[in-house]
């Protein structure tokens, strides 16, 4: 990345972190384009070479904010070579992923406060850099390792998605119904069951279907 990308880049970031930050703080009602430039110390016309308007940079946030949350748990996998298996792995990012959202429960406010299905599959696509993943690449490539064949894996991955997001919202918020240690055994003997049912047959074992190297999405 040559410097001029490098600097339209910071800028965007900057941007990005200033809106996250004051739509937290003062809430996505009460924060302006003004409030955001002056926030990121940019001047307001370059809010447009990025952004169409307020809800544009909403929407860009929770996909950025989404994707660095998959891509911190995703890095985490690739410390663990022994998790071979897509089940595995998939239980494995679902619980990094939970144990990020009760680090910072901003994460949780934004993303599940303004997220529909089909937000988020274009979230999915979405890759913050060139070098850099989109959320649904990761995901089939590590399906395309499994040891099993799968009927509809995008609506598989839905129904997981939605459980996930759906138990684990108020227990990470208000311990409600119960406090999110309490509710993840139960919630991953879920995602095990969605495996299950979506199962269609074991696939001959090559080295093809070994298991998935993560390694090869990262430059």
């Amino acid at each position: 990345m040559g410097k001029i990308d490098n600097n339209k880049q910071m800028k965007r970031e900057s941007l990005l972190d200033s809106a996250f930050s004051l739509f937290i703080n003062n809430g996505f009602s009460k924060t302006s384009i003004s409030d955001i430039v002056n926030n990121a110390g940019v001047a307001k016309g370059t809010f447009y070479l990025y952004f169409k308007d307020k809800y544009d940079i909403r929407n860009h946030l929770i996909a950025h904010k989404a994707s660095q949350v998959f891509q911190a748990a995703y890095t985490d996998l690739l410390r663990h070579p022994d998790i071979r298996d897509f089940e595995e792995q998939v239980l494995f990012i679902t619980d990094n992923i939970l144990d990020q959202f009760a680090a910072n429960h901003s994460l949780v406010t934004l993303i599940s406060k303004h997220l529909s299905w089909g937000f988020f599959k274009n979230s999915l696509t979405f890759a913050p850099f060139a070098d850099t993943p989109a959320i649904y690449t990761i995901y089939e490539s590590l399906l395309s390792h499994a040891a099993y064949t799968y009927r509809s894996p995008e609506l598989m991955f839905y129904m997981i998605l939605e459980l996930v997001s759906g138990t684990s919202y108020n227990a990470i918020l208000y311990q409600q119904p119960v406090p999110l240690e309490e509710l993840k055994p139960e919630l991953y003997a879920a995602i095990r069951g969605i495996f299950k049912q979506f199962r269609i047959r074991k696939k001959r074992k090559t080295t093809e279907n070994a298991g998935a190297n993560p390694d090869s999405l990262l430059s």
